[in-house]
């Protein structure tokens, strides 16, 4: 007999989780829209094309998401944002799975002719890469896998790492001229790194020490983006580090790495105070001492 899948908003045992429901109608909501919009034909004159770049744009979130969800889970003291991880990961194999079915249909479904753009074109060889090591990571978050493959699994899905730099060079090269939003995930996954580079040299996670965080990251994403613009277009540095001090325009992707990095110091000092508070109020009252008789 086929045991039925668990609900994704489901606990482990079995009980409805508000936190995992929210998060379920988060995943579905961007594929919820984006085919209403294609039904509405509300996606321009290529609506196929923006479908495609939709879905590979939700890839990369969902996939820096779970990224997210251990320096959160201990930034903000919240260790049952760990029941998210698995739906993030399992969510952005499935939109990275949808966005190379719908490349199939831009090219009318001619297979021999999308084996070779892929092979061809090394933007999208380094994306089906990436999208494979998705899959792989996917089939093998089950409970039953982990059981199986011991130690073998937590060493397969450190590939998430090199798996998230191959989806965003993929993102900067297939974005041709303006890459502010790919510097900017670009930026948020240095944030990522640099908050794991603290832990293995054991940095104290301090306010002080994620503000430093906060700065240095949005430093590296200034200068990821000068040297790309250097690289692909000649763009001098100091101009396009210069763009950063001129807000008419528009804000620069790296100040909204600052601006997100800022808030994981504030959110430390909020919910470690509250958490602090929260272990005072349940520790048990100690037996005074007694003074001895005189």
């Amino acid at each position: 007999m086929i045991q039925s899948l668990p609900l994704p908003w489901l606990d482990r045992a079995g009980r409805p989780s508000r936190l995992k429901l929210a998060a379920f109608v988060l995943v579905v909501a961007p594929a919820v829209y984006l085919a209403a919009a294609y039904a509405l034909n509300a996606l321009g004159p290529k609506p196929i094309t923006a479908l495609i770049h939709g879905t590979g744009e939700w890839t990369i979130r969902f996939l820096l998401a779970s990224l997210a969800v251990t320096p959160l889970r201990r930034v903000a003291n919240w260790p049952k944002l760990i029941v998210l991880r698995r739906m993030l990961g399992v969510t952005a194999a499935a939109y990275a799975l949808a966005h190379l079915a719908l490349y199939v249909v831009d090219q009318n479904l001619d297979l021999a002719k999308v084996v070779s753009e892929i092979a061809l074109r090394f933007y999208l060889t380094i994306g089906f890469v990436a999208l494979l090591g998705l899959v792989a990571l996917g089939l093998t978050s089950t409970d039953a896998a982990i059981r199986r493959m011991g130690q073998g699994w937590n060493h397969l899905h450190k590939l998430v790492y090199a798996i998230g730099i191959l989806g965003l060079l993929h993102y900067f090269l297939q974005s041709k001229i303006d890459v502010s939003d790919p510097v900017f995930w670009t930026g948020l996954f240095v944030l990522l790194m640099g908050w794991r580079l603290m832990q293995r040299v054991r940095l104290p996670m301090r306010p002080w020490s994620l503000l430093l965080l906060a700065v240095g990251s949005g430093l590296l994403t200034a200068g990821l983006e000068a040297a790309w613009y250097g690289f692909k277009s000649g763009i001098p540095a100091d101009l396009v580090l210069g763009a950063n001090l001129d807000f008419s325009d528009v804000i620069r992707p790296a100040w909204w790495v600052l601006a997100v990095g800022l808030l994981l110091p504030v959110v430390n000092l909020v919910r470690g105070q509250a958490g602090t508070r929260r272990a005072e109020a349940v520790r048990p009252d100690r037996p005074r001492r007694v003074a001895p008789a005189e």
